[in-house]
């Protein structure tokens, strides 16, 4: 009986405040898109340094007869520093594997990445021999850089992690700027969550007097309207997980996948991840702002 009763609260709540209940579902979509926006970001970047940071190499440049500096200052590099080199290379424990480019590797390499035009100008004997460097943890090269940078015969020892990190860094300021739109989501939500709720037991008033007269609990007489906002919560978090499929499926897959071909994106697994939580977080937000402000508004 007591289970019939609140849940016809329930209907007849939902029915009486049909429009602030849309007005909630709508603003915790809106929320709850942004912060499934935010998490697929999140995977998103750490699907992409996993991706990069697996082919993060250290490259270290040996002196070629054009070369200047105090590492160059013997001129071209000897085939006894080369050995000196490659066996601090090889010896080091950072250092997973090593491979050697001489200046006709890379001048192909060279011609490949640029076209003909700008790689005439150029011969084999103007670029440098180097050692590709694959680390064991792409996050510990400081040793290997130390080790290497000032023997004879290098001329300089790039580390392509410094290449990448502004693009990181890019990435990391659009989730915080996208983590403080949410917020700000989130608390609209919340401020209109309340006030529908308010509304809501400010029009059944006279129900809850009786229903307060005749010694009902506290939690009874509060349990439909937490109800009614949960109830619209999820439905509210369905929509935006919704939103997230969709952006995945005709955004990243639909368009950015398939135009850039040579970055890793997020797969499905990590986005289905990202829906329990959107759920989970939509029923909560608005149950415990109903809870809340039952407890200040609904004097029983």
């Amino acid at each position: 009986m007591r289970f019939q009763y609140v849940f016809s609260e329930i209907t007849t709540g939902l029915r009486r405040n049909l429009t602030m209940t849309l007005a909630v579902i709508i603003t915790v979509a809106i929320s709850m898109g942004f912060l499934g926006t935010v998490l697929l970001a999140r995977a998103q970047a750490d699907t992409m340094k996993d991706f990069w940071y697996d082919k993060i190499e250290i490259s270290v440049f040996m002196c070629n007869e054009f070369d200047t500096g105090a590492g160059c200052a013997g001129g071209q590099v000897t085939d006894e520093q080369k050995a000196t080199i490659e066996q601090t290379l090889q010896t080091h424990p950072e250092v997973q594997q090593v491979f050697f480019e001489t200046q006709e590797e890379a001048y192909e390499r060279f011609g490949e990445r640029f076209d003909d035009s700008i790689a005439d100008t150029i011969t084999p004997e103007q670029l440098q021999e180097s050692y590709r460097v694959e680390l064991r943890n792409p996050e510990q090269f400081e040793g290997v850089v130390s080790a290497v940078a000032g023997l004879p015969g290098v001329h300089q020892v790039v580390d392509q992690k410094d290449l990448l990190q502004p693009f990181f860094d890019v990435l990391n300021g659009l989730q915080w700027a996208a983590v403080v739109v949410t917020i700000i989501m989130v608390v609209a939500a919340v401020l209109l969550i309340a006030n529908t709720i308010r509304l809501a037991a400010f029009s059944r008033r006279r129900e809850t007097g009786i229903m307060r007269l005749v010694g009902a609990s506290n939690f009874y007489i509060q349990l439909p309207f937490i109800l009614e906002a949960a109830i619209a919560g999820l439905i509210g978090a369905i929509l935006a997980a919704g939103g997230v499929l969709l952006v995945k499926a005709l955004f990243i897959d639909g368009r950015l996948a398939s135009a850039l071909q040579f970055v890793a994106w997020v797969d499905w697994s990590d986005t289905f991840r990202i829906i329990p939580w959107l759920l989970v977080a939509g029923v909560l937000l608005t149950a415990v702002a109903a809870f809340v402000t039952l407890r200040r508004y609904l004097r029983v």
